[in-house]
């Protein structure tokens, strides 16, 4: 078992099977808030097109990705691997919550629900999207997992009792609202559907996808013994995904703010860190030789890999 990586885990085991014991539920709300921007998704494509609504899409699903779920959500509000002013990840998180997946809370737990599980020696099909493409695309967007005794998940207080936090997490649904309004008024329903019902379907979506691939196909240059899934690299969508398809080399470093680690691996997340580094807005990048080893992790033969020089403080 990987128990070096877990001592300052925020997940942890109530129970020998908490990570195996549990159903798999419908989620109603969950599967009626997809399958509402679905169908606006769907209608702006058949009768609302306009290469105004297309760029809109575009545009703002690049944004919500790089800087709200990238940069934001995952980077720094989960990993913290990165240092910047309160008003800039105040601002982050809240492009990530734009995303359309969940409150920023919510999306915590969730995450660290899985990367716990993961790393352990066996982990329920769900928590591993182990159950088949069609099953797994039906468990992760429209249900829930009710785990029997789930782990406890310790959010430090910086972020539990944030009130701006926990004001995201109460209104994350409503959050598209003001911006529902704001496309009407420019445009009607069209750019409605396409700069809010488009975007957060392409967001859901896409999210699995890359969830299921990342945890099935791909490359691997890293292996964490122990650990109940390996993450895989998927090349092709490097920039689709902000670099967040690099997901055996996340596996491996969690904490890093790169996840694009060898020559050729493009991660606009990374390129657009070094870019707000050299306007002063963020700091204390941190690297794979920055973190603390992992004795369970090994580096595979084909692997090339040479850690880069820590950006400058």
């Amino acid at each position: 078992m990987p128990t070096a990586s877990l001592d300052s885990h925020r997940a942890r085991a109530t129970h020998a099977d908490s990570v195996l014991d549990g159903t798999v539920r419908h989620a109603p709300v969950q599967s009626l808030w997809l399958t509402a921007m679905l169908a606006g998704a769907v209608n702006g494509a058949l009768f609302f097109f306009s290469w105004t609504g297309l760029l809109l899409f575009v545009s703002s699903t690049a944004i919500v990705l790089l800087f709200g779920h990238s940069l934001g959500s995952h980077r720094k509000l989960i990993h913290d691997s990165y240092r910047c002013p309160r008003w800039l990840e105040y601002l982050l998180v809240y492009l990530g919550v734009l995303v359309g997946l969940s409150g920023p809370l919510g999306l915590l737990r969730q995450h660290e629900l899985r990367d716990y599980a993961q790393r352990l020696p066996d982990c329920h099909p769900y928590l591993r999207h182990g159950a088949g493409f069609w099953r797994d695309a039906w468990w992760q967007l429209h249900c829930s997992l009710q785990l029997v005794h789930p782990p406890h998940i310790a959010i430090e207080p910086r972020i539990a009792h944030d009130r701006f936090y926990r004001f995201l997490e109460a209104t994350w649904m409503l959050q598209q609202l003001p911006w529902a309004l704001l496309f009407f008024a420019w445009g009607g329903w069209g750019l409605v559907c396409w700069g809010v019902c488009a975007r957060v379907s392409a967001g859901v979506l896409g999210h699995w996808l890359i969830g299921y691939f990342a945890h099935n196909h791909g490359q691997m240059h890293f292996h964490v013994d122990g650990a109940a899934v390996q993450g895989r690299n998927i090349r092709l969508v490097s920039l689709l995904t902000m670099g967040e398809c690099w997901h055996n080399n996340h596996h491996a470093y969690p904490g890093s703010a790169r996840l694009g680690l060898l020559p050729g691996e493009w991660d606009p997340g990374w390129w657009m860190l070094l870019l707000l580094r050299r306007l002063g807005l963020v700091s204390a990048l941190r690297l794979p030789q920055d973190l603390a080893p992992r004795p369970e992790l090994r580096r595979l033969g084909h692997a090339d890999y040479q850690a880069p020089p820590s950006p400058a403080r």
